[in-house]
């Protein structure tokens, strides 16, 4: 459903163009290792083993069959990160809320590229009848999480303390969220 470029040469990437797209079958190498680099290394996701390829299509194809969006973001033709938005809950009664998740290689965090996928995002499900977006972060202390999306609209609706064991440490799960379209109380376009 179309791309988005962005030229913008002020985040370190000098002379390339960062381009926001769907995702695609091609794109799926990418994809897997910069999760697996998430789940290996960070508390940001409570998933302890990596998914593999065939998982990760899966998961892919669920989001699509739901009809929301799943976005890579590419610099000079490298997939540099990724994010989606899935259902929030399988009860009928949350069929307008669904969650983000976002991803951006570590090379590439803080020049952007989060901005861009998210603002995309968003963008691609308030064409949608969705009428809230959540967030929740497998963490209390990722910052730059919490920062980028509170630079698009989200505020902080909780905090649920030491829910995941990762790492041999207790986390924390931040939740986020901010309304789509046409607001919080508005009914939904079907």
């Amino acid at each position: 459903m179309g791309h988005a470029l962005i030229s913008d040469t002020s985040n370190g990437w000098r002379d390339a163009a960062l381009t926001v797209r769907d995702a695609d079958d091609a794109d799926m190498d990418a994809i897997t290792a910069i999760y697996a680099h998430f789940v290996l290394t960070s508390p940001a996701t409570f998933e302890e083993t990596p998914p593999s390829m065939p998982e990760m299509r899966m998961r892919r194809a669920n989001v699509l069959a739901a009809g929301l969006p799943f976005l890579v973001a590419e610099i000079d033709g490298m997939v540099v990160g990724f994010c989606y938005a899935s259902p929030y809950r399988t009860r009928t009664a949350y069929r307008y809320t669904v969650e983000d998740s976002i991803y951006v290689s570590e090379p590439h965090g803080g020049r952007g590229v989060g901005s861009a996928l998210l603002g995309q995002l968003i963008t691609r499900c308030e064409k949608g009848p969705w009428r809230q977006m959540l967030a929740v972060m497998g963490t209390g202390h990722n910052e730059a999480c919490m920062a980028l999306h509170r630079s698009l609209g989200f505020s902080n609706v909780g905090t649920l303390k030491a829910v995941g064991l990762k790492f041999g440490q207790w986390e924390d799960t931040v939740m986020m969220q901010r309304h789509l379209g046409d607001g919080e109380w508005s009914l939904p376009r079907e």
